[in-house]
């Protein structure tokens, strides 16, 4: 199972050129059965022409869609769509099984989830999970992190997180997931695996439970946002 993690930062890249399609290029390239996405908003703001982001590139792409609102507002006008803004998971397997959890944080700060679903890959349930914890308050994200491995730690089968940490590798907040889970990086990839160019830091992150095998995992280029889109093609137990 080949499975794409990538904060697209709402379809604006580093060239200030708000462009969906290049986000779409960058899953299609990559032939990815599963893509979870941070920072998708659906009809929120001018920012991102009040378009359902979510919703486009499932159609786009011919993925089926599962979205976590982690940010709700009332419509702008009587007849007009809320305005969300969250994460998804797009996939080509079969989709079922859809949540959303909201993680800890303090009031007045970004409300942040925990988005999970279910593929069926060749016949088998995998959990695939993807979050994006708190940026600016390392004490909020370390609660976020340990709420997640609560929520992570009592799944069956074969788990796959994925998602923006904002954590660089041996922090608490990334050691709280690794004491049961397993960074595909340190298993497969070569090199920094820099995911966010503008500071040099490794903060998006694939995790596995261990019944799960890493073949591969790339930092493929994109000019699709800030980040960098990461790429692990997966082994499951047969």
């Amino acid at each position: 199972m080949r499975v794409l993690t990538f904060n697209i930062h709402h379809g604006r890249g580093p060239d200030g050129r708000l462009d969906l399609r290049r986000v779409a290029e960058v899953i299609r390239a990559g032939e990815a059965d599963v893509a979870c996405l941070q920072e998708v908003d659906r009809h929120l703001s001018p920012r991102s022409d009040f378009a359902d982001q979510a919703g486009w590139l499932a159609d786009d792409l011919g993925m089926d869609l599962a979205y976590g609102a982690n940010v709700d507002f009332d419509p702008p006008a009587p007849g007009r769509p809320r305005g969300r803004y969250g994460t998804a998971i797009l996939s080509r397997l079969p989709l079922r099984d859809n949540g959303n959890n909201f993680l800890p944080g303090a009031p007045g700060n970004e409300r942040r989830g925990l988005l999970s679903v279910t593929v069926v890959a060749d016949g088998r349930p995998v959990e695939v999970l993807t979050t994006h914890l708190q940026d600016t308050d390392a004490a909020e994200r370390l609660d976020q992190a340990r709420a997640v491995a609560v929520l992570v730690a009592g799944r069956p089968g074969p788990v796959v997180l994925t998602g923006d940490f904002n954590a660089q590798p041996g922090t608490p907040e990334i050691r709280a997931l690794t004491g049961f889970l397993r960074d595909a990086w340190q298993q497969a990839g070569a090199g920094a695996g820099i995911t966010y160019p503008a500071t040099g830091w490794r903060i998006d992150y694939v995790f596995t439970s261990p019944d799960v095998g890493v073949s591969s995992v790339t930092v493929p280029p994109s000019d699709a946002s800030d980040h960098l889109p990461l790429l692990a093609d997966l082994r499951l137990p047969g």
